[in-house]
């Protein structure tokens, strides 16, 4: 192996680097030191209860969505829990449920993530075209790498919707991702009001416009750069982007500097 096939291997890794990927050096590099916070404890965990629940309403109306609750547990067998990774290395918390004296046990995993949970949900629920649901997720995912934001505990919405093929293009797709940046800009107005002191100019508004890049159109522009240093360098020069296209899926990735 040559220093070239060796460097391709790291430049791939890093490409498919996921989140919570690094280490404390890097972040002590990277985040600043002057952060205040523009309100106090207290109104920050008003502020984060009040947007969550906007948000989610939001999401609600404008994809024409049901709000369900995601089971914390599952069964092993179910198939329905993620792994988060391609190679397995970040398994989730196990643990054994003896059940009725051991006659039925039940080896159970708690949840990190939704993505199959959601598929099997809009069965469960008869989710005709156009309809979906917005998910109220607790997880534990146990193998982060815990920096500023990414924790052990997760909570957190998603949401999943069924659609014909007629709806498989591009132009639906970009409708869809303006409708969930009206939601969270509206969202950002409705906590300004609430908390007036978040308007700031140190903290400039999010944009009202997304611009929408095409990941091929990101690798052109900086064909030297693993993935997510190509998307750190967009954002230098558009503050919130839509990334369409990754290894010929498409995929929906919010960048906001």
């Amino acid at each position: 192996m040559n220093t070239t096939d060796i460097n391709t291997i790291s430049d791939k890794k890093a490409d498919l680097a996921g989140p919570g990927i690094g280490s404390y050096e890097e972040i002590e590099r990277i985040l600043p030191t002057d952060y205040l916070s523009l309100i106090d404890v207290k109104d920050t965990q008003k502020a984060v209860y009040e947007v969550k629940q906007f948000i989610s309403s939001g999401l609600c109306k404008e994809l024409n969505l049901m709000m369900v609750e995601v089971p914390l547990i599952v069964d092993k067998e179910s198939g329905v829990n993620d792994m988060l990774d391609r190679d397995g290395s970040r398994t989730p918390v196990s643990f054994h449920i003896s059940n009725d004296r051991g006659k039925n046990p039940i080896e159970a995993q708690v949840v990190q993530a939704a993505t199959k949970w959601k598929r099997v949900a809009l069965k469960q629920f008869g989710m005709k075209p156009e309809e979906g649901l917005c998910t109220d997720m607790r997880a534990v995912r146990k193998d982060y790498f815990l920096d500023h934001d990414h924790s052990a505990y997760v909570d957190q919405w998603d949401w999943e919707k069924v659609i014909t093929d007629k709806d498989r293009n591009l132009d639906y797709l970009k409708d869809t991702v303006r409708k969930i940046w009206k939601v969270i800009k509206e969202a950002e107005v409705y906590a300004q009001y609430l908390f007036p002191a978040l308007k700031n100019s140190k903290y400039p508004n999010l944009p009202d416009e997304l611009v929408f890049i095409h990941a091929e159109e990101l690798l052109e522009k900086y064909p030297d750069l693993p993935r997510k240093q190509r998307e750190t360098a967009i954002l230098q020069e558009y503050p919130a982007i839509f990334i369409i296209g990754s290894a010929g899926l498409l995929m929906m990735v919010f960048l906001m500097k």
